[in-house]
């Protein structure tokens, strides 16, 4: 089901439904500050499966975890180097994706991650919203794997209707760049993915600190 965020009362209705979906272990649809993502529970491996089965993607493509506070960090990850929290502590919430070692307790499967997790908190109130209420979600863009992002409700319902309880449709996003993904499982990070983040401005903060980023973007 579509759901407009016209007015308060229909941005709230859409959030509850986006909340409920997630609870039951269903894929739901909304915007964020790049493009339209697609999420489910991260905790809720079935629910996983069906996100990588509805992009048409492997288990050797894990999704990223968006968050809704920069606090979140220390409880998914370890060992998060002083130079990647700098740029947490700049750029979240925004376009930055951050892959760390993942929190060896954490019940959950997002594939073949290697001991790793992307996580991201992204800077989109309804996004935001969302995440407040379901905790951690496995989003990818809301597209099939092979075809562009979606950069508004109608191309995300077209390529993942189906497969997806609730839209929410608040309109085209902001941003026409994807994040920019950043390796901080080493003592240097890298550049894994060029995006919405110039590797120029990362550098900006990091130099300060006696430090840089390679690019393999």
């Amino acid at each position: 089901m579509r759901f407009p965020t016209t007015t308060d009362d229909e941005l709230e209705a859409a959030i509850d439904a986006a909340s409920l979906a997630v609870r039951r272990g269903e894929l739901v649809v909304f915007p964020t500050d790049t493009v339209y993502g697609v999420g489910a529970d991260a905790f809720d491996p079935e629910a996983v499966q069906r996100l990588l089965d509805a992009k048409g993607r492997g288990r050797d493509m894990p999704p990223p975890v968006l968050v809704s506070a920069s606090t979140t960090l220390d409880a998914l990850a370890v060992n998060v180097p002083g130079w990647a929290r700098a740029l947490v502590a700049e750029f979240w919430p925004g376009p930055l994706t951050l892959v760390c070692h993942q929190q060896a307790s954490l019940q959950w499967d997002l594939g073949e991650t290697r001991g790793t997790v992307a996580l991201r908190m992204p800077d989109d109130e309804i996004a935001l919203a969302v995440l407040e209420r379901t905790g951690p979600l496995a989003v990818s863009s809301a597209n099939v794997t092979g075809r562009p992002a979606a950069h508004d409700a109608d191309e995300a319902e077209t390529m993942l209707g189906d497969a997806v309880s609730v839209i929410i449709d608040s309109g085209p996003t902001g941003g026409a760049d994807p994040s920019t993904i950043v390796d901080a499982t080493g003592d240097r990070g890298r550049i894994l993915r060029r995006g919405a983040l110039a590797i120029e401005e990362l550098n900006a903060v990091l130099e300060p600190l006696g430090a840089t980023l390679t690019d393999e973007g």
